[in-house]
């Protein structure tokens, strides 16, 4: 059997698992379950455990992990009732396998891509075209996400082509499976340079932003949900608009999201 065959039967083995014990704790009457891009992690946390507490219903099952991940477990059968992506090619490859509930999608919030280094280093990046990345790094590797489906390694791909500085660190690229590995890699010292979201950047005190990349670098850095199309949960739809509203919104901006839907601009 070959190295790939054998990788994807142990990938499979993986979604079984996840679909499985998802599907126990469903059938256990667990509550709400979340699929969430890993980087939405602090603030959806604060806005669950809140609405727990009101609602005194139990605490949602939120998985969080890389979009396209969590996407790929969906489509082989692991059971949730909403969906947030950390981009929009993750929802829109839901919505093509019949995933999602089209009617409940929205854009809930926006981004920005940063380049971190560990809380010690005295490194300052003007971000802009030409600049040596390469040069930067030395002989240490750039921690990201996968640059052909984590969609921060996506944007950051994307980002670092236009600015031209692509060719120069393609090939020291640390690619990680979400965010927050990458995240992790830098905090431990292990990179000495990341490109992470800056809502991560500020939820790890181990790191400090040494650059921000110009918006018009990369595509839109936009965050949808939805209610996926198999979800038999009655607090599906009720914990979306709370998502969607100005309650939710003081958790989001206090990681540094922008939001993007209009009823959350409400105090």
């Amino acid at each position: 059997m070959s190295l790939s065959m054998k990788r994807r039967g142990v990938i499979g083995l993986a979604l079984a698992a996840v679909a499985a014990s998802l599907g126990t704790a469903r059938a256990q009457g667990t509550g709400l379950v979340i699929f969430a891009a890993a980087s939405l992690k602090n603030a959806l946390d604060e806005i669950a455990a809140a609405w727990a507490k009101e609602t005194g219903k139990p605490m949602p099952k939120i998985s969080y992990a890389a979009s396209s991940t969590l996407a790929k477990q969906m489509e082989q059968g692991a059971p949730a009732d909403i969906f947030m992506s950390a981009d929009l090619d993750w929802m829109d490859y839901a919505a093509k396998k019949d995933l999602i509930r089209p009617d409940t999608r929205v854009n809930l919030l926006g981004n920005k891509i940063v380049l971190i280094a560990p809380r010690d280093s005295t490194l300052s990046i003007d971000v802009k075209p030409g600049f040596d990345l390469a040069k930067l790094l030395g002989n240490g590797k750039l921690a990201t996400g996968n640059v052909d489906s984590v969609p921060v390694g996506k944007y950051a791909k994307a980002a670092l082509e236009k600015l031209g500085a692509w060719e120069g660190v393609k090939d020291k690229i640390a690619q990680a499976e979400s965010v927050r590995a990458a995240l992790m890699l830098v905090a431990r010292g292990e990179a000495p340079i990341g490109i992470v979201y800056s809502t991560d950047a500020a939820a790890e005190p181990n790191v400090k932003i040494i650059g921000t990349f110009p918006a018009d670098s990369h595509p839109p850095i936009i965050y949808p949900m939805a209610i996926t199309k198999d979800s038999k949960s009655a607090d599906a739809k009720p914990f979306l608009d709370l998502l969607k509203s100005a309650k939710a919104r003081p958790a989001f901006e206090k990681q540094g999201f922008t939001v993007l839907v209009p009823s959350a601009s409400a105090t």
